[in-house]
């Protein structure tokens, strides 16, 4: 009977770590960014921005509509999210991809639930208040991108008087109880496949909006046949993988045209 117990016991075990397993990997980390994609860029990196932030910059500085993009995990750095940057501002934007992690973005030498407690994007929702109201005070309106982690920033950032229009792509950590205090125009663009927000869950988010439409602008999409972080970190050499981030870019560009003036 001891024996038995002990095989009882040890099972129970081997499930526990084995389910502790399965929790820690997540989509966030599928396909990571290839740094090597990085070719020319059309704006630069800037230091000592107020917030003490750094960002990739890119786009007209005088023009009057600023869109502030928030990365996934892996940071401001990712060749394919600056090349996202500067196609928005070549449509006449200034455009910020700040670094919100300070130098210190995920790697596969972290543990992704370990590191998320040290980079809240609700703390850094608080923490990018002082860029924001830079660009506020330089008369410019403010369009906010999220992908992944940046989704939630997004969400946090569209409960605020800190920007006019939002857009979450494949967000992650997003909740209903969010969409109960967003006071912006938000468009979410989803993926059929993805396991960090499901569809059913941006149906849960869709139908919280829905209830305030009155109050709130919205747009809610699905992509198929894509998962999360189809829109920024895609498998360059998938036509369709591309054609679905470049759907996913024109969505987000007619949204902030509709709505930042």
């Amino acid at each position: 009977m001891g024996s038995a117990k002990l095989l009882l016991l040890c099972l129970a075990a081997a499930l526990v770590a084995a389910a502790a397993t399965v929790h820690e990997h997540s989509q966030c980390l599928d396909n990571p960014p290839d740094m090597s994609l990085r070719g020319v860029e059309a704006g630069r990196v800037v230091h000592d921005l107020p917030g003490g932030f750094t960002a990739y910059v890119t786009g007209p500085s005088k023009s009057s509509r600023a869109i502030v993009l928030a990365s996934d995990v892996y940071g401001f750095e990712a060749p394919l999210l600056r090349q996202i940057a500067d196609k928005v501002a070549a449509e006449g934007y200034y455009v910020l991809v700040p670094d919100f992690f300070h130098g210190d973005p995920y790697n596969d030498s972290k543990i992704l639930s370990e590191w998320i407690k040290s980079h809240s994007p609700v703390i850094a929702a608080q923490d990018a208040k002082p860029l924001l109201a830079s660009l506020r005070n330089e008369g410019k309106s403010i369009g906010v991108g999220g992908y992944c982690w940046g989704g939630k920033f997004a969400a946090e950032i569209a409960k605020t008087n800190d920007t006019e229009v939002v857009v979450l792509s494949h967000p992650a950590y997003v909740t209903v109880d969010d969409m109960k205090e967003v006071k912006w125009p938000i468009e979410i663009l989803g993926a059929q496949n993805d396991t960090i927000t499901p569809p059913e869950q941006v149906r849960q988010l869709e139908q919280e909006l829905r209830e305030r439409r009155e109050i709130v602008e919205y747009f809610v999409k699905i992509f198929p046949r894509v998962a999360h972080g189809f829109a920024c970190r895609y498998n360059t050499t998938d036509p369709f993988a591309v054609k679905s981030a470049e759907q996913a870019l024109a969505y987000m560009l007619d949204w902030f045209h509709k709505y930042l003036k």
